[in-house]
């Protein structure tokens, strides 16, 4: 069915669209141009068409899930980001949580017996909290739970860390792994355009800092997520421009799993005046990204953000990989006003949500190996 679809398009397409259904077909890259034209002059059912092709030759029927959990070790933030409906000023932080390493150890005992393979540490830049402070929970989790692989840090908590210790980024991030941690995210990009972070978040590190961070995980043997923050105030052409950027670095380094657009959430922040994006340009996010991305092995819906059954349709405009049960009760996107207030699935809820889809659930661990 997919091959007939795709047919159809290079026969009856207008000419440019023939032109990039034809490159999809022979799974060469698409052009800058290409994407654009894709999002202005397309239909999102016909992007879905493309972006299922693309999926399917990487990835088969295949959807990819994990058993993690989410750990935040602090809302207090020295940023402040416009979209965030998160953090706390460190200045008036009444409404803040900090943890401590003990009460972090804790939530990962938590889990003692129970076959989770991640867990996932990320939070708000509390000025307190450095980077000695980390490796040792890094150590710690380490030496409790060895098998468990440690996702952590932004490349926004990674460089202030980084910052206040003096070290390079390289340095920085070998520190880090030689004291237990396995990958890193991939949050904090938002959109790399200067002059859209300068209006949503002026205050940290700018798109060069965010993929030299990345760039030096890499090059020490660790793997690294993507995102991008969309349906605010960027345009397309920015859009196009953010995954460029990760595209050309995917090239020179080839670190990067998975690329997850975040869609932008209005409640309780300083950009709740803007309106949030329609379903079909959600979709039609997800699916060019997976027909721009040729390098990027996994495009994944983060279900939490963007809800069960949104997250389920996805799986038809290029998505292969629906996170994880998020076993906890994670609070950087429900207090924005995300789809799920209470993120938690079971893994038999997992399975069906895929299952239903048509498509086939495949355990992985962080670093995609099935279990």
């Amino acid at each position: 069915m997919t091959q007939t679809n795709i047919q159809h398009i290079i026969q009856h397409g207008s000419t440019e669209l023939k032109a990039i259904a034809q490159k999809v077909k022979a799974n060469e890259r698409i052009s800058d141009e290409d994407a654009i034209y894709l999002y202005n002059k397309v239909d999102v059912a016909t992007c879905g068409v493309l972006a299922n092709f693309r999926r399917e030759q990487k990835n088969g029927l295949n959807t990819y899930f994990n058993r993690n959990f989410h750990i935040e070790p602090t809302n207090v933030c020295v940023f402040s980001c416009k979209f965030c409906s998160y953090s706390q000023d460190y200045k008036h932080k009444e409404e803040g949580w900090e943890l401590s390493k003990k009460e972090m150890l804790d939530k990962v005992k938590d889990y003692d017996g129970v076959p989770i393979t991640e867990v996932h540490i990320v939070g708000g830049v509390h000025p307190k909290l450095d980077l000695n402070f980390f490796a040792e929970l890094l150590s710690d989790i380490r030496a409790y739970r060895p098998e468990l692989h440690i996702k952590a840090f932004t490349a926004v908590e990674l460089d202030y860390m980084f910052r206040k210790a003096k070290m390079t980024a390289l340095e920085g991030m070998q520190f880090l792994k030689d004291n237990g941690l396995g990958s890193i995210p991939g949050g904090g990009a938002e959109i790399f355009a200067t002059e859209i972070r300068e209006k949503i978040c002026a205050d940290k590190c700018d798109a060069d800092r965010w993929l030299e961070i990345h760039e030096a995980t890499h090059q020490v043997g660790l793997k690294s997520n993507a995102t991008m923050l969309y349906g605010h105030i960027e345009t397309v052409e920015h859009r196009v421009d953010h995954m460029k950027r990760l595209r050309d670095l995917q090239d020179k380094s080839g670190g990067f799993q998975t690329f997850i657009p975040l869609k932008f959430r209005n409640m309780d922040n300083d950009m709740d005046n803007v309106i949030e994006s329609t379903l079909q340009e959600d979709l039609k996010v997800f699916a060019i990204a997976r027909i721009y991305l040729d390098n990027f092995d996994h495009l994944k819906a983060y279900w939490p953000m963007i809800g069960r059954s949104t997250a389920q349709l996805t799986q038809s405009f290029g998505v292969d990989d629906l996170d994880g049960t998020i076993d906890d009760s994670t609070k950087i996107y429900s207090m924005a006003g995300a789809e799920e207030q209470i993120p938690v699935l079971s893994t038999k809820e997992l399975v069906d949500l895929i299952s239903q889809a048509g498509r086939i659930p495949v355990e992985r661990d962080t670093l995609y190996n099935v279990i």
